[in-house]
């Protein structure tokens, strides 16, 4: 599955959380205006549990455009191991704090995979962040509806939450997460139900950051499925610059 089921496996059981404003760290605001970025390195590209860069190493990078309204758009892109080896993602969405403590996100990404056809997927998001104590708290769904060229008749909605806690004053910070795809898709599993999960930690020195992470999920493993598809654990390295 080195191929097109190897994207819409990611469309539909996959489909961030990833992109949006916390792909950057640094900001420069200019009459209400932050623009962030982020160049990134890491070991094996994991989205949401599955390899999307055949278990190899992938570099990454994206910018985003904020205002103080909550307004903000940017775009995101990796490199990946199928097709046309490109991803890049297009989002834009409206975050503010409800409550004291309490950020609400509405969004939505469009994935690209430039030069293949019906590849194409939009997906809307919300999410809520706030903080326990020393610790940030992030729970949020994405949704992937049917209709679309490259998915036809199926959809996908995936349910996830993140938390992290750093170590005192030390540049540390430890970080787990956990998901939910469920999809029409057989592409996820026998059942179309896929959980997976990730801990570890972050190392930050000034704009960089250094983290490693075990990442898995519980893909069926009958007939090497879970091998085949990226999908089974894996320590993931990465070392990221913001700006």
């Amino acid at each position: 599955m080195k191929n097109l089921s190897r994207a819409c496996l990611g469309m539909l059981l996959a489909l961030s959380a990833l992109p949006t404003a916390a792909h950057a760290d640094e900001e420069e605001s200019t009459d209400g205006i932050t623009i962030t970025g982020s160049a990134t390195v890491v070991s094996d590209y994991r989205f949401r549990g599955f390899s999307q860069s055949n278990e190899k190493a992938a570099i990454q990078g994206g910018f985003t455009i904020g205002h103080d309204s909550g307004l903000y758009a940017g775009t995101w892109g990796s490199s990946i191991g199928f097709n046309n080896g490109t991803e890049i993602d297009v989002f834009a969405g409206f975050a503010k704090e409800v409550t004291p403590g309490l950020t609400a996100d509405v969004g939505a990404t469009l994935y690209l995979y430039p030069g293949v056809n019906n590849t194409t997927v939009i997906e809307p998001y919300a999410s809520l962040t706030g903080t326990v104590g020393p610790a940030s708290i992030k729970g949020g769904i994405a949704w992937a509806p049917g209709g679309q060229n490259s998915l036809g008749d199926a959809s996908a909605v995936y349910l996830y939450s993140d938390v992290g806690v750093p170590l005192g004053d030390l540049p540390v910070k430890l970080k787990g997460h956990f998901g939910y795809a469920k999809s029409d898709s057989f592409l996820g599993g026998l059942d179309g139900d896929v959980i997976d999960y990730s801990v570890g930690v972050d190392f930050t020195w000034k704009v960089l950051t250094l983290g490693v992470a075990y990442v898995n999920t519980d893909a069926p493993k009958l007939g090497g499925y879970k091998e085949g598809v990226g999908a089974d654990g894996a320590v993931v390295f990465s070392l990221g610059a913001a700006f």
